[in-house]
């Protein structure tokens, strides 16, 4: 179970975190319809290997937080929750496009590329590393490697599945956006009650 519960924290932030249409991913999509589910997965590939990193650094500056900062994040966490939820409730209300500028290149590449510019990514994976210790992960090594390894499938495993159902992804984008961001609301609703539990109670 020591293993289990980082691997599949690691997974689900990575996945929930993604699962929203985005530039990111939906360029995923994009690639495989224009080039192919082969390129498509390259991309995939690509934008994955960069939440090693992402993910790493995440843990690695989780096990340097002092109890005192722990706290202060912890009352920080249901701030950004509660307008991480707000952000999401308001993009459910616009319309989503799903088209974007064709990238050249190897589309490995252009993954890395696209996947190294969200910048939002090491503090999100370090908030969910963090909230997963509150229920019981470990962060010290191994453990912390297998939250990364988790947060590395989950990446892959959400841009595969936009590369692989690419043309009905296309078809439903906007019913997608719309909804998914909805759960996603909801779901960081839930996270800032927790976080709150922890930060005050």
């Amino acid at each position: 179970m020591n293993y289990i519960l980082p691997l599949i924290v690691g997974f689900l932030a990575a996945f929930v975190g993604l699962i929203a249409p985005s530039m990111l991913n939906m360029t995923a999509a994009r690639t495989s319809i224009e080039k192919g589910k082969k390129a498509g997965l390259q991309f995939a590939a690509g934008a994955a290997s960069v939440v090693t990193v992402q993910a790493f650094i995440a843990i690695y500056f989780a096990n340097k937080i002092t109890p005192d900062i722990i706290k202060k994040l912890q009352t920080a966490a249901v701030f950004v929750l509660l307008g991480l939820a707000l952000f999401f409730l308001m993009q459910a209300r616009k319309k989503f496009k799903a088209e974007g500028k064709d990238k050249k290149g190897s589309t490995f590449f252009v993954g890395m590329g696209m996947s190294s510019l969200n910048m939002l990514a090491v503090p999100f994976y370090l908030a969910m590393a963090k909230l997963g210790e509150g229920f019981g992960m470990k962060l010290e090594i191994p453990y912390s490697l297998v939250y990364v390894v988790g947060a590395v499938l989950g990446a892959f495993s959400l841009f595969a599945i936009y590369a692989v159902f690419a043309e009905k992804i296309a078809e439903k984008a906007q019913f997608i956006a719309k909804n998914i961001n909805y759960i996603l609301a909801g779901l960081f609703v839930v996270l800032a009650a927790i976080s709150a539990y922890n930060a005050f109670l």
